[in-house]
């Protein structure tokens, strides 16, 4: 039990400081890119509204002067919008904290910040990167393919380079190396699921922005979540009641 409640009590701090890090960066790179999508979104959306038939795929949007009630909830611009994405975030980087800080202990765990960089690095690799490549970030107005594919070749897609790096990181030996570079390529030799038609009144150059800036803020993400994990174990393992808990 004291092994579990240090784990989470660090995957806890670690993710907190990384989700901050995160929201905080997101309403500078992000946010700007999203907004100014929304306004694609809007304009493609209200032509078909003029018509009296959304077009196939969009959803209609009422007018302003129809009672707002009916519309969903959405934080307002500012503070607002920062607490709850810096909320989402943290209780994000909780669970991602947990799952680097398991499978770490598994392999002799995170002896210092420096090696939390590394082990920050390889969950980026296998929560962003590597999904990123077959589905890269979305705006709003961009199409995508269905769901439900999209999650099981997402999911498929995780384990598959996560099994992929461990096999070549943990295991000394050449046809293990081997078929752990396959692992990781299969996904993409398979192909994440498309959409029918990629058009879009989204520019090409704002989604470009967009997926290096997602990109861009992930990976400091992962790296503040390594470090930080680190940082803190290493600091329990210099007291003697916490040393031997994480054997």
């Amino acid at each position: 039990m004291t092994l579990f409640r240090n784990v989470v009590f660090i995957a806890a701090l670690a993710g907190l400081c990384a989700g901050i890090v995160l929201a905080a960066l997101q309403s500078f790179a992000t946010v700007p890119l999203i907004l100014q999508a929304e306004t694609f979104e809007n304009a493609g959306e209200a032509a078909p509204h003029d018509h009296g038939t959304p077009a196939a795929g969009e959803q209609a949007v009422a007018p302003h002067s129809h009672d707002h009630d009916e519309e969903g909830w959405a934080p307002a611009d500012g503070f607002e919008r920062f607490f709850f994405t810096a909320a989402a975030n943290a209780l994000s980087g909780i669970g991602f904290g947990l799952v680097l800080l398991a499978v770490s202990e598994l392999s002799g765990g995170i002896s210092s910040w420096r090696n939390g960089l590394f082990w920050g690095f390889a969950g980026f690799a296998v929560f962003t990167l590597a999904p990123g490549l077959g589905l890269p970030p979305e705006l709003p107005a961009m199409p995508a393919a269905d769901l439900v594919a999209r999650q099981v070749w997402w999911v498929g897609t995780v384990i598959a380079t996560a099994a992929g790096l461990w096999l070549i990181a943990f295991r000394k030996s050449l046809p293990l190396a081997a078929l752990g570079v396959a692992l990781i390529v299969l996904p993409h030799v398979i192909g994440a699921p498309q959409p029918e038609s990629h058009e879009s009144p989204v520019p090409a150059d704002l989604h470009h922005s967009f997926v290096v800036a997602v990109t861009i803020t992930n990976l400091v993400f992962w790296l503040v979540l390594g470090a930080v994990a680190g940082m803190i174990r290493s600091r329990f393992l210099g007291q003697p009641a916490l040393r031997g808990s994480f054997a």
